[in-house]
């Protein structure tokens, strides 16, 4: 345990500056700046599966992005070590942290565990572990004081994603290995309902497991204008555990009811092929569509003129488009899973649904109901306005600092 007069001091310091920080709204890098100065950390090895500019990248790899920025803006050293990119270099330097991709898909996990333990990762004072799915086993090799971000439980994912005998192995290292070597580590997750999630099925200590939000990005905003006919919003990559198979089921049992109904699935992945040939299936090419990455301008449009944002998702540590969407007025329809459990506040931002037909009657409800609409615009817009990636980096910087403290006293 950390010693309390020591951790008095670095809250109480960080309590200090939030409160100063009224009137300037610059202050939370000098928060981290000043707990960095209290534990003396000045470096900080982050190491990864996938890195931003990876064409699979998701909410892991932003979230990861985000933390490192503000850490860095807060005067900071901060490496990311991932897996290669396609057609990108192996080094790069990003919004002030350095990105250093080595190895493929798979052989990132042993290539970063030997460069660890032979010291090759590079000189830190701590580190970070991002543990998406396969972990890097890090409590075996760091030397240093290290914290894992894990976002959620990976589970039945393994079976989607990989063949029966690697699928097995996944879900036995995960369930089974991993939680014997990780149970003295400091966890970092996105929400009460993962935190919950990753003490029942992994059997982590609830007391080494803290809960640090997401941010939004200023730019999600409110503004523009309403599409003029029902228009509902999906955004993810397009791979199985997304399911945006039940969104189409869902808005196509909708479109008799709202002959002008229109669907945005926004993303790209692994499974485009087979959402194209369900779309036809169901004769929806005319009215769903699948327009892949888009900037973040045209996103921040799509959510403003949208009515609702669907996410269908089987596992999710929290679901950013959501909090993305509502920031810009948009209520959400969601599968009931933890990590949206948090991220939508059932019957005041959104609904959260346990099946298909749940989901299409939420929807119907909200594209039929425009005062119900205006009720959950505004609170989507007040469940936003509680999260920034300002108060996420501080959030996670503190934990990172804690176990600083700790390993050295």
């Amino acid at each position: 345990m950390v010693p309390q007069p020591l951790k008095g001091v670095i809250t109480g310091k960080v309590s200090q500056l939030r409160d100063e920080s009224a009137s300037s709204g610059s202050l939370a890098g000098l928060a981290i700046a000043d707990v960095a100065a209290t534990v003396n950390l000045q470096r900080i090895q982050m190491v990864a599966w996938r890195d931003l500019d990876d064409p699979e990248a998701g909410g892991s790899e932003l979230h990861a992005a985000k933390v490192a920025h503000h850490w860095a803006a807060a005067g900071l050293q901060v490496g990311l070590r991932t897996s290669t990119a396609a057609s990108k270099p192996p080094d790069v330097k990003r919004d002030g942290y350095r990105v250093a991709r080595r190895s493929g898909r798979y052989g990132v996990f042993p290539r970063v565990m030997l460069d660890g333990m032979s010291g090759r990762l590079g000189d830190h004072d701590a580190m970070v572990e991002i543990w998406n799915g396969m972990p890097f086993f890090s409590p075996l090799w760091s030397r240093k004081p290290t914290i894992v971000f894990l976002h959620h439980v990976h589970a039945e994912m393994w079976k989607l994603v990989l063949s029966k005998g690697l699928a097995h192995m996944g879900w036995f290292l995960e369930s089974r290995v991993a939680p014997k070597l990780y149970r003295h580590s400091r966890i970092v997750t996105l929400s009460e309902s993962s935190r919950d999630e990753i003490v029942d099925f992994l059997g982590l200590p609830p007391d080494n497991i803290s809960v640090v939000p997401p941010g939004i990005d200023p730019a999600f905003s409110p503004g523009g204008a309403r599409s003029a006919d029902p228009l509902v919003v999906a955004v993810g990559r397009l791979v199985r555990v997304k399911r945006f198979d039940l969104f189409i089921e869902a808005v196509s049992r909708l479109k008799s009811r709202y002959p002008t109904l229109r669907a945005v699935v926004v993303g790209e992945g692994s499974e485009r092929a087979e959402l194209e040939a369900h779309i036809g299936a169901v004769g929806a090419q005319d009215w769903i569509s699948l327009p892949g990455r888009v900037d973040d301008r045209t996103l921040v449009d799509l959510y403003r003129s949208a009515w609702l944002l669907a996410s269908c998702s089987q596992r999710e540590g929290w679901g950013m488009t959501i909090t993305e969407a509502a920031a810009c007025g948009t209520p959400t329809v969601a599968s009931d899973i933890a990590g949206h459990r948090d991220a939508v506040i059932h019957g005041r931002s959104g609904f959260l649904a346990g099946d298909v037909e749940e989901l299409a009657a939420y929807m119907d409800a909200i594209l039929s109901d425009g005062d119900l609409r205006a009720k959950l615009v505004d609170g989507a817009l007040r469940h936003a306005s509680r999260f920034s990636w300002e108060a996420t980096a501080r959030g996670t910087f503190e934990v990172l600092a804690l176990e600083v403290a700790d390993r050295t006293r």
